[in-house]
């Protein structure tokens, strides 16, 4: 049996791993009696962390948000900078750790007092971060669906899906037909689905989950969903059919079933590639300051666009469409520019 203070520790944690838990299978995973349990339980209570208890057969335990903030070593403007930190990294402010970002502010916020919360949104929507390219996501809305996947409750939005003639769409599964679900446009649905993980990929919100409309696994955009309250009834969680979500996402995402496809050879480093593009890529890296990049449209006169876009010099490969399409732009702009040019 682990010593009360580890045993303690490891309580709390698991009450912020999940929303509700049976009072016998927190004991079972304690390896203590339940009355051991209740126990620990008050210990934590006179520590001033809010755990709410329910009576009868179906009774539990869960931690909701007190009067004061718990003592997690932060006083209240500390509490609130770590919060405010934290959105912006979540919304990528902080390239690499959007993720991590977003299941710590589901942590706090779950425990944040109420008047604390309201200073967070104040400052919040009181800051403007100026974007480094790609869509902003509400970090309530990461918030939110995070705390959805904790919970195990499906969800239910609205969602602009794409109609097509995008730059970049996603395969349906079993499928080579484009399906909305990561388009662009302004196709409107409603959509009722069980949240799996979120993916923080290039400068993009995804969602992975299970569409219960289309019966199948979808990736979302979280830029282009709208939520709706309250949220769906509990689900038991499926296993996805990859290694890991982030594969998911790439797979069905940058796999695109494209009209029109070329390589380009791009004079920069894949790096400088990737964070230029406003879509997920994954360069072929060709030197140090060179690589080799596959994309697509339905329009090669769109794709010769989004590549003078990068400011970087390039080399049409294998695509006399595009080379065409970037011969017409460039005499176009070329005659745009009159007695300057």
């Amino acid at each position: 049996m682990l010593e009360t203070s580890a045993r303690l520790l490891r309580l709390l944690s698991l009450l912020q791993v999940r929303r509700d838990w049976a009072g016998a299978e927190l004991a079972e995973r304690l390896g203590v009696s339940t009355r051991t349990l209740r126990t620990d339980v008050e210990r934590l209570r006179v520590l001033g962390y809010p755990v709410e208890g329910r009576a009868g057969v179906a009774g539990g335990y869960r931690l909701g948000a007190g009067g004061e903030l718990p003592p997690l070593l932060l006083d209240d403007e500390e509490a609130v900078a770590v919060a405010v930190g934290l959105r912006t990294a979540a919304a990528g402010g902080l390239a690499g750790i959007e993720e991590t970002s977003v299941r710590a502010l589901v942590k706090l916020e779950q425990v944040l007092p109420s008047r604390l919360r309201h200073r967070v949104r104040a400052v919040a929507g009181a800051t403007v971060a100026v974007g480094g390219g790609g869509a902003r996501v509400d970090a309530e809305v990461l918030t939110a669906i995070a705390a959805a996947i904790r919970d195990q409750e499906g969800l239910r939005f609205e969602y602009a899906g794409g109609s097509g003639g995008g730059v970049w769409g996603s395969r349906t599964e079993g499928t080579d037909q484009p399906t909305p679900d990561a388009g662009v446009g302004e196709l409107q649905s409603s959509r009722a689905a069980e949240p799996h993980r979120l993916v923080a990929w290039g400068r993009r919100w995804y969602l992975v989950a299970w569409d219960n409309g289309r019966e199948g696994w979808r990736t979302f955009r979280v830029d282009r969903m709208r939520l709706k309250t309250p949220n769906g009834p509990r689900f038991t969680p499926r296993e996805l059919p990859e290694a890991d979500a982030a594969e998911f996402v790439r797979r069905s995402v940058g796999e695109a079933s494209w009209q029109y496809r070329a390589r380009v050879k791009v004079f920069a480093s894949a790096e400088y590639v990737k964070n230029r593009m406003p879509i997920p890529i994954e360069p072929e890296v060709v030197g140090e300051e060179a690589c080799i990049v596959e994309m697509g449209s339905d329009d090669p006169h769109q794709l010769a666009l989004w590549l003078g876009l990068l400011d970087a010099d390039f080399e049409v490969l294998d695509a006399p469409e595009l080379a065409a399409a970037v011969k017409e732009v460039g005499d176009r702009y070329h005659r745009a520019a009159g007695k300057f040019g």
